[in-house]
């Protein structure tokens, strides 16, 4: 599969017509068209469906839309920092969960960038899963991510930050008004928790061992969307402190007692052949 064919596939993916994509990419509609049906043919599946007015990718489509897009990312990165070896520049691209810890990343990377402005950054927002995934297939460099997670098979180093878990409520509901919460407090209100794979055990064995005894409603993956709902007083969230801002909201951020608290560890892969720009990030960090 040829990357220029790629490209035409991902161009047809976001234009969402043959007509319009063959329009951007200064091909031939016929053209364009043939150059797809020849992608099918030799990957032995059908990427999309002509409707009357859009195309429609069927799951083979999708799963190549999602790998394509990370394939011409590595190959663009990979392109920039070959092309600039002899110099401190190209990209470093970081993935994150949602953390107050990366505020330690960035004034890293704030220092970086002063000794080094031709840097480029890549900054991709997801839960440790999202992160470890595309920190394994090398499109990102390095991924901050929360404990527990399985890190065994990465360089990692933890960072001296420590993240509180707690419950986020709505200002009206009865815990807002207290200083601590307990398994006891939360036992009958409808809870949303982080979908992190590792999350729920760290969290069950904090509430006793069994969340099935919990009013568990949902999940989320990321946290802004979900703190809507606790405005709304659908649900509260347990989550961990200082990613919500709740000042001026009507929003109450509660810790857990006994304290529950969270590491926070930037991940490499091992042996990773790094830039001279991703280099030079770990010189800071270390």
């Amino acid at each position: 599969m040829e990357l220029r064919v790629l490209n035409y596939f991902l161009t047809v993916v976001r234009e969402k017509t043959i007509s319009q994509a063959a329009e951007v990419l200064h091909l031939s509609q016929p053209t364009l068209s043939k150059q797809l049906k020849e992608l099918e043919e030799e990957l032995g599946v059908t990427l999309f469906i002509r409707g009357n007015r859009f195309i429609t990718l069927t799951e083979d489509g999708i799963y190549l839309a999602n790998r394509g897009k990370e394939i011409l990312s590595l190959v663009e990165s990979t392109t920039t920092n070959l092309l600039q070896s002899n110099t401190v520049s190209g990209q470093i691209s970081i993935g994150a969960g949602e953390t107050r810890a990366f505020e330690f990343i960035s004034k890293t990377l704030h220092e970086l960038r002063n000794n080094y402005p031709e840097i480029t950054l890549q900054l991709y927002s997801g839960n440790a899963d999202d992160v470890l995934a595309k920190v394994d297939h090398g499109v990102l460099d390095f991924g901050l991510v929360i404990d527990p997670v399985e890190k065994q098979k990465y360089e990692y180093l933890r960072l001296p930050i420590v993240d509180r878990w707690g419950v986020l409520v709505n200002n009206s509901h009865p815990l807002a008004e207290k200083k601590v919460v307990q398994p006891e407090d939360i036992r009958e209100i409808p809870l949303m928790i982080s979908n992190q794979s590792l999350v729920d055990n760290q969290l069950s064995e904090w509430l006793g061992g069994n969340l099935d005894h919990f009013n568990i409603i949902g999940t989320y993956n990321l946290l802004y969307n979900a703190s809507l709902l606790v405005s709304e007083n659908i649900t509260s969230l347990l989550c961990i402190d200082g990613i919500i801002n709740t000042v001026d909201t009507n929003l109450t951020f509660v810790p857990f007692f006994p304290s529950l608290t969270a590491t926070i560890n930037i991940v490499w892969k091992k042996n990773q052949t790094f830039s001279n720009a991703s280099k030079e990030f770990l010189k800071l960090i270390l």
